[in-house]
């Protein structure tokens, strides 16, 4: 910590109580009162460095000669400052230090302590080691904060904006380019001299990541850190940058953001031995309000998990509503970056019905809606099945967000209170098109119908009219064959899309059978039809054998089907005896593949 040392003469006050004397012999003739300090002084080196001093000791003198008493209240500083103002006038050895550089230079303006008066005076010399101290950040960060005590006087000599655009400067400022002495934790980016064998090496330059300033002013007040973030975003430093610096004070200040955490930690980041008392909740409220006017507008700087948090511990404070409705509009900006844990939002209050706030998740998913369709210039893409199946596309936002509802309403699905229309217009809000598969809705639905037995038919109708059940997968067609909570014409769809898919997937392995044997036979001659007639051969046995399994899965389900229908006692009057029929009569399909031997003549013809 810098320092300058001023005055040559031994110590000349001594304290006694609420009392301050001169050591010097000669009786006093003045008295200044601050609060309840006085301090006996001599009017000669008071007027000698003061004009304020020197014009109040004329108007009250007295020609009987008794002792002048000045009331001096409101000076800045107080009696501590108004000390080494003292020494000073009477040129004792004093320092000054960051720590009470601001309050001597208030106070030394205050008195009209200027070179007209006397030279070399206060005033100069306060400012010659101001500039000093602006050139080293952790001495400028000491003497930022002691400008809270002094504020409006330093607000009117520019102290404080001096100081936040020195502090904004360094931080701004490439580290790896000049030589800051900057720190973290209050301790330069130096280590300390490596003692080898007696020999002492050079100290070696640390390097700092961009949070290196993150803790150190986080130390000062809210006005004061707020000018700070405002002068660095002046100077041009990257969102990212200001946004982890404001999540890091957050953190600090607002500990009902993680109330598992315990008091010392809600605490934590105290250095050098100070301490933080825990904010009360109206503090919290208006801090959290204030940084969620200063983070960042775009995309992405902000964590969403961190946005989420902020906005749960807003709902816990009752921040005001423009604070909340604010937060859910950055949360579904980038909604397709959220995890499950966060978006499950307990409710807050008494007179809640659900456990989780389902209308705040509501909101943020129509304001990602709504941007996703602003900014969806064409349609959709068509995406081959076997892709969605396989998952080989990338996943875009909407369907990260679709995968994201699913799994939210199977979450919340179990809540009795959870209304249906609620679950349905949760539900509808993602298109079709967005979900590459089903099974996430369908599961869903089936918790919901699990834990709501007592919808009608038509409800049930409509909510499994949610899910597309032609892009359910074979363990989800398996698994829904068998629900006998789902409708029964619900069933019936899935097997038959089931059943198309199987047809669909056989005729497409016998195509590509019969081309890749087209294209064998014609580049491959002479001598090698007979390995080609044992290739082909080899390829159709398999091709049977693929063909079975498939029946036996298709007889499989429909053995399922008909246990199903069986338990279902509205069958009868549903179906009637002509479905009755109808399901008697069908048969397992059965694709027979040509013989090898018609195959062979049949190439052998194309050669001729």
């Amino acid at each position: 910590m810098a320092f300058v040392k001023l005055g040559s003469k031994s110590e000349a006050f001594r304290r006694e109580g609420q009392a301050w004397h001169c050591t010097s012999g000669l009786p006093s003739d003045v008295t200044i009162e601050i609060g309840e300090m006085s301090f006996y002084l001599h009017k000669f080196p008071l007027i000698s460095r003061s004009g304020l001093l020197a014009k109040l000791i004329k108007e009250s003198s007295n020609d009987d000669g008794s002792v002048c008493v000045l009331q001096l209240s409101d000076i800045p500083g107080g009696a501590k400052a108004f000390e080494l103002v003292a020494k000073f006038c009477y040129g004792v050895k004093l320092e000054l230090t960051p720590l009470n550089i601001v309050s001597l230079r208030c106070a030394s303006e205050y008195l009209q302590m200027t070179e007209e008066t006397g030279d070399g005076n206060l005033i100069t010399q306060t400012e010659v080691f101001l500039n000093d101290v602006f050139g080293n950040w952790t001495d400028t960060i000491k003497a930022l904060e002691t400008c809270e005590e002094v504020l409006p006087h330093a607000e009117e000599l520019h102290i404080v904006s001096r100081c936040i655009n020195s502090l904004a400067m360094k931080a701004c400022t490439d580290t790896k380019l000049f030589n800051w002495p900057v720190s973290e934790n209050g301790q330069e980016g130096t280590t300390g001299a490596d003692i080898w064998n007696g020999i002492s090496a050079e100290k070696r330059t640390q390097p700092l990541t961009d949070d290196w300033w993150y803790e150190d002013v986080s130390f000062l007040s809210l006005p004061l850190y707020k000018r700070l973030i405002q002068a660095v975003e002046a100077g041009g430093m990257s969102p990212e940058n200001i946004a982890g610096a404001l999540v890091f004070y957050a953190k600090k200040y607002i500990p009902l953001m993680n109330r598992q955490a315990s008091f010392k930690d809600a605490t934590s980041h105290t250095k050098s031995g100070s301490t933080i008392s825990t904010p009360s909740e109206a503090d919290q409220r208006v801090l959290l309000e204030e940084i969620m006017e200063l983070l960042p507008n775009q995309k992405g700087v902000t964590e969403t998990r961190f946005l989420l948090r902020l906005l749960r511990t807003a709902m816990m404070l009752q921040a005001s509503p423009s604070c909340r409705e604010n937060l859910e509009r950055r949360v579904g900006l980038q909604l397709d970056q959220a995890a499950l844990d966060d978006v499950l939002i307990p409710n807050m209050g008494y007179s809640v019905e659900t456990l989780y706030d389902i209308d705040c998740f509501q909101r943020i998913l129509d304001h990602f809606m709504s941007i996703e369709q602003a900014s969806s210039a064409s349609s959709p893409c068509i995406m081959e099945e076997s892709q969605l199946m396989e998952g080989s596309l990338p996943l875009t936002s909407l369907t990260r967000v679709s995968n994201l509802v699913d799994s939210y309403l199977a979450e919340v699905a179990p809540d009795v209170n959870f209304k249906f229309p609620k679950f349905q217009s949760l539900a509808a809000t993602i298109p079709d098109f967005a979900r590459p598969l089903s099974d996430g809705i369908y599961r869903a639905i089936d918790i919901y119908l699990k834990a709501h037995p007592w919808l009608t038919d038509s409800e049930r109708e409509q909510i499994c009219r949610l899910m597309n059940c032609q892009k359910l997968s074979l363990e989800a067609c398996t698994h829904a064959a068998q629900n006998e909570r789902l409708p029964l014409r619900v069933i019936v769809q899935i097997l038959f899309f089931e059943q198309l898919r199987l047809r669909t997937s056989i005729s497409g392995w016998f195509f590509v059978s019969d081309n890749l044997d087209n294209s064998q036979s014609s580049i491959r001659g002479g001598n090698r039809d007979t390995n080609t007639a044992n290739g082909r051969g080899s390829s159709i046995n398999d091709m049977r054998e693929r063909v079975a399994e498939l029946e036996k899965e298709c007889n499989s389900m429909k053995q399922e089907f008909k246990k199903v229908v069986k338990t279902k006692k509205r069958w009868n009057v549903f179906c009637g005896k002509k479905s009755q029929c109808d399901l008697n009569t069908v048969k397992p399909c059965k694709i027979q593949p040509p013989p090898v031997n018609e195959h062979k003549n049949h190439k052998k013809g194309d050669s001729n």
